[in-house]
């Protein structure tokens, strides 16, 4: 979660693993969306001295459709190089890096990002440096400037950064995947028998790991619909959806006299994500890889596990006498429009006093950020439940609380927006897994990138 090892295929490949998309307007630079994709999950920071990197013979995107269809109008994509300074050490790093260009540091890595739109193909930067991962206080000992000098320029109020990052997801992994288990509700949980559970504070699996990131911020009239600068929430033109995708070229071959593998062919969609959490929860585990091959566009084809969701139907069994309106929906047939709604098209002008991120009829998996939604002044990371509309599942930003969001309508508090009869039950309203970011120990930065300096490889207790 939140798409971290979500898949059989894409938890074998982690480099090619989408693990979380945030899009939002920049609080501090409020005419931006930042758009961020993290890859590489839960990395431990004592990873010497192999440490973790971008894969070069991956291609990463982050995709834009402003006008509904599903299908990208706006792509960003990024390619990595990786450069060896010394052949003759075993050593990430013969002293410390102080610097990008430091000679002490022996295996860097650059990218070009480039954008493309209506076919035409724009490279906005070239051979820009990813700082090196944060070993120690000997080795990186002024980590936040080396990531901040990595920040980088890209012309037009345009700013880019790609490398390691602190996991700013907080889930209770533990728990959830302990047979559905919630530890602040433990005692009203069906033990099976076994001893009786006793209600807990939530324990963050993704505390002490980092992420590699990268990280985008654009004009908002660069992703909107023929460069619309938003200023009316209704406007559909301020909708667009987002997902991003990692690719691998389709035929993998030994070369025996490189002592390597060589890829060639064409490149094949290995991951995405958009919504969090869906691959992770909602789509069955024979169609996880399925899943990740295929395009938001034909999203129609799952469709019926988002209106019809396991986790619905498992909650009144885990958690007997708790659920006992949402077992009625359940046993009812209704269609869950609501989570439809939530995840597939947007929720339409009407459902939410003065929002909308609608984007049409079809069904697609993506972000949905109506651009003309202004940053919070006081954020709720409970977003557009917590009455914040600049939050999730407007956009993603850093610090929303989704698990908890997603939770709770699939317990069953957005069904009554769409049906005024129907009355969620008293627990649902309550439903998380006990984290919020108060359970990590490095905050999140008030400026681009966002999210905060990575762990450092000496100080992190190994997990």
């Amino acid at each position: 979660m939140s798409s971290h090892r979500e898949a059989p295929e894409i938890s074998q490949d982690p480099v090619a693993d989408s693990a979380d998309l945030y899009a939002f307007v920049s609080p501090d630079v409020p005419n931006t969306v930042t758009l961020i994709a993290n890859y590489v999950p839960l990395q431990s920071p004592a990873a010497g001295p192999n440490f973790f990197e971008f894969g070069e013979d991956v291609l990463y995107e982050i995709n834009i459709d402003n006008d509904g269809d599903g299908r990208a109008d706006v792509t960003y994509q990024f390619r990595f190089k990786t450069e060896l300074g010394n052949n003759n050490t075993f050593l990430y790093n013969t002293g410390p890096i102080q610097s990008l260009d430091s000679p002490n540091w022996n295996r860097k890595q650059f990218y070009d990002v480039t954008r493309i739109s209506r076919g035409q193909s724009q490279k906005l930067g070239a051979h820009l440096p990813s700082p090196p991962c944060n070993i120690g206080p000997l080795s990186t000992p002024n980590y936040a400037k080396l990531a901040q000098d990595a920040v980088r320029d890209l012309g037009g109020g345009r700013k880019v950064f790609a490398g390691q990052r602190s996991d700013g997801f907080y889930v209770d992994l533990g728990a959830i995947f302990d047979l559905g288990r919630l530890r602040p509700f433990d005692g009203a949980h069906n033990n099976f028998g076994l001893a009786k559970l006793v209600n807990s504070g939530g324990v963050n699996a993704t505390k002490d790991l980092n992420v590699h990131t990268i990280a985008l911020q654009v004009p908002i009239s660069d992703l909107t619909r023929g460069g619309y600068n938003a200023r009316d929430v209704n406007n559909p033109a301020s909708v667009i959806g987002v997902w991003t995708a990692a690719f691998r070229q389709q035929v993998k071959l030994w070369d025996d006299v490189k002592r390597k593998h060589e890829w060639s062919g064409p490149w094949n969609q290995v991951s995405r994500l958009g919504n969090p959490l869906v691959n992770e929860v909602l789509i069955p585990m024979s169609r996880k890889d399925e899943w990740n091959r295929s395009q938001p566009s034909d999203d129609k084809n799952f469709a019926q596990f988002v209106t019809k969701p396991e986790l619905a139907g498992l909650l009144p069994v885990l958690y007997p006498g708790a659920f006992p309106n949402l077992d009625a929906l359940n046993k009812s047939g209704k269609s869950r429009d609501d989570l439809a709604a939530v995840l597939l098209t947007g929720l339409p002008s009407g459902v939410v006093n003065g929002f909308q991120n609608n984007t049409g009829h079809v069904q697609a998996d993506m972000l949905r950020l109506n651009t003309a939604v202004p940053p919070a002044r006081k954020p709720n990371i409970l977003g557009v439940v917590g009455g914040d509309l600049a939050g999730f599942p407007n956009g993603r930003r850093v610090y929303d609380d989704v698990v908890t969001v997603e939770l709770r309508a699939i317990a069953g508090v957005t069904f009554s927006l769409i049906d005024k009869n129907f009355k969620p039950d008293a627990v649902a309203g309550q439903v998380t897994d006990g984290l919020t970011p108060a359970n990590l120990d490095i905050p999140f930065m008030p400026h681009f990138p966002y999210l905060g300096v990575p762990h450092d490889g000496f100080d992190t207790p190994a997990k």
